[in-house]
C-alpha cells in the first residue's frame, strides 16, 4: 500500500518535468505590473507580475537583465517574454524572464530619463564644468558620419563663415549597436589632436537612431574630454544625453558649426572698430603729450634755468648764516658760564667748600650728642623697660611686672611691688 504514496520532492519534480516539456510554456508572452521588485547584488532581478486578479513570481538572471535599457521599478507596466517552470525548493511555479519592455511610454524613453537623472545627480551637467569655446578657433574637429547631410552642412557652414579655419573630419558610425564604441574611439583620438574645438553631431532620426548619443559610455567620454565639445545631434526638438554633458548644445549640426566658428566679416568689422578706437586713443595721448610738452617748454624754469640755481644758492647762504649764528651763540654762552665758574670763590679757594662742610658736620654731631639718651644717664637719669619697651607712664605697669632699669654703668632687674597712680 505504501508504494502508491509519493514524496513531496517526487511530486514537485514530476510537475516541473511536465511544465518544462510543455511547448506552450517554453515561450510565454505576458503583460502586467511590477511589484515587490528587488535587484540582487549579483545582478539578478526578482519581482512579481500582477494584473487585476492574479500574480506570478518572476526572475530575470543577470545575463538577460544587463541587456535592458531601463531600471524596472514597482508599478511599472511591462511586456515580458520567458518560460514557465517550477522552483523545486518551494514548489512555486514562476516565469523565467528573458526579455522585458516597458509597456506604454517605451523602454528607451525610460532608460533615457533614468540615465539623465543619474548623471545629473553625479554633477556631469553642472555649468561649472563647462569649458569655454575659443573665440577664434583655427583647428576644428568634426565627429560624424563621412556621408550625409550633417557633414555637408557643417563643412559648408564653416567654409562660409570662417574659411581660414582648418577642419579635420573623424568619420564614425552614428547609428546601430557598433556606433557607441566607435564614437568613444573617435572622441579619444580627436581629444589628442591639438584641436581648438570638437563638433559631435548627426542628422535627425528616431530615438532608436539617435540612441548611440544616449549611451553612458559616450556621455562620460564627452564629459572627460579636455577639448571643448559642441553637441549638434538631430533637430531642434531632439535632445540627447550628449547635449547635457557637452560644453555647448546646438539645435542642429548647422547650428553647431555656427557656434564653433565666428563670421569672418564680423571679425573684420570688430578689428576695424578696434583699430579706429586705437588710433583715436593714440591721437588723444599724442595731443595731451604735446600740450604737456608745450606747457613745460614755456615754463619759467626751463626758460631761465639759472634762476632756479640762484634761488637754491641763496637759500644755502641763509642756512649757512643761521648755522654760524647758532654756533657763535652757543660758544658765547659757554664762555660766559666758564668765566662765572672761574671767578667764583669756591673755584679760587676750594678749601672754603671743605670748611663749610666740616662746620655743618660738627653742628649735626652736636645735635646728636644732645639727643643721645646715654648722656642723660650720666646726669643721674635712668631708662625703665618692660619687655624691651620703654616705660613712659605708670599706667603702663601693674603689680608683679618684671622691669629692667638702665643706669649709666649697668642694668637692674626688678619686680613692681606697688604702683601709685596720680589722681
Amino acid at each position: 500500500m505504501e508504494d502508491k504514496y509519493l514524496s513531496v520532492t517526487a511530486l514537485t519534480r514530476y510537475i516541473k518535468y511536465k511544465l518544462d516539456n510543455d511547448k506552450n510554456l517554453q515561450e510565454v508572452y505576458l503583460k502586467g505590473e511590477i511589484s515587490n521588485f528587488k535587484a540582487h547584488t549579483r545582478g539578478h532581478y526578482y519581482f512579481t507580475i500582477k494584473d487585476e486578479t492574479s500574480r506570478i513570481n518572476a526572475i530575470m538572471f543577470s545575463f538577460n537583465a544587463s541587456k535592458i535599457k531601463f531600471m524596472p521599478e514597482d508599478g511599472m507596466k511591462i511586456l515580458v517574454k520567458g518560460k514557465i517552470s517550477v522552483f523545486e525548493s518551494t514548489g512555486n511555479y514562476q516565469i523565467y524572464v528573458e526579455e522585458m519592455h516597458e509597456d506604454g511610454v517605451g523602454n528607451l524613453h525610460i532608460a533615457f530619463e533614468q540615465l539623465k537623472k543619474k548623471l545629473e545627480k553625479e554633477g556631469l551637467f553642472d555649468p561649472k564644468y563647462k569649458k569655454e569655446i575659443p573665440k577664434i578657433p583655427m583647428r576644428v574637429g568634426i565627429i560624424t558620419a563621412s556621408t550625409g547631410a550633417a557633414v555637408k552642412d557643417i563643412l559648408s557652414t564653416i567654409k562660409r563663415r570662417f574659411p581660414i579655419c582648418k577642419t579635420i573630419l573623424f568619420p564614425c558610425l552614428v547609428q546601430g549597436e557598433l556606433a557607441k564604441d566607435d564614437i568613444v574611439k573617435k572622441l579619444d583620438i580627436a581629444d589628442n589632436y591639438n584641436l581648438d574645438v570638437i563638433i559631435l553631431g548627426r542628422g535627425g532620426g528616431s530615438i532608436e537612431d539617435l540612441w548611440p548619443f544616449n549611451e553612458e559610455e559616450v556621455a562620460r567620454k564627452v564629459f572627460n574630454c579636455k577639448t571643448p565639445i559642441i553637441s549638434g545631434v538631430g533637430h531642434q526638438i531632439d535632445f540627447t544625453i550628449c547635449d547635457f554633458v557637452s560644453d555647448v548644445r546646438a539645435e542642429t549640426p548647422t547650428g553647431a558649426a555656427e557656434r564653433a566658428v565666428p563670421k569672418l566679416t564680423d571679425l573684420l568689422l570688430e578689428i576695424n572698430n578696434h583699430e579706429t578706437r586705437l588710433i583715436n586713443n593714440m591721437k588723444r595721448i599724442l595731443e595731451n603729450s604735446k600740450l604737456k610738452f608745450k606747457k613745460l617748454s614755456e615754463s619759467y624754469v626751463l626758460k631761465n634755468p639759472l634762476n632756479l640755481y640762484e634761488i637754491k644758492e641763496q637759500k644755502l647762504d641763509n642756512v649757512i648764516d643761521k648755522l654760524n649764528t647758532s654756533i657763535n651763540t652757543i660758544i658765547y654762552t659757554n664762555k660766559s658760564k666758564l668765566e662765572i665758574i672761574e671767578n667764583s670763590i669756591i673755584f679760587k679757594n676750594p678749601s672754603i667748600l671743605y670748611e663749610n662742610k666740616t662746620k655743618k658736620t660738627n653742628h649735626l654731631i652736636e645735635k646728636l650728642e644732645i639727643l643721645n639718651p646715654l648722656n642723660a644717664l650720666k646726669r643721674g637719669y635712668s631708662v625703665t623697660k618692660k619687655e624691651d619697651k620703654c616705660i613712659s607712664s605708670v599706667n603702663d605697669l601693674k603689680k608683679e611686672d618684671n622691669i629692667n632699669i638702665m643706669l649709666k654703668d649697668g642694668k637692674i632687674n626688678a619686680k613692681v611691688m606697688e604702683v601709685n597712680y596720680e589722681k
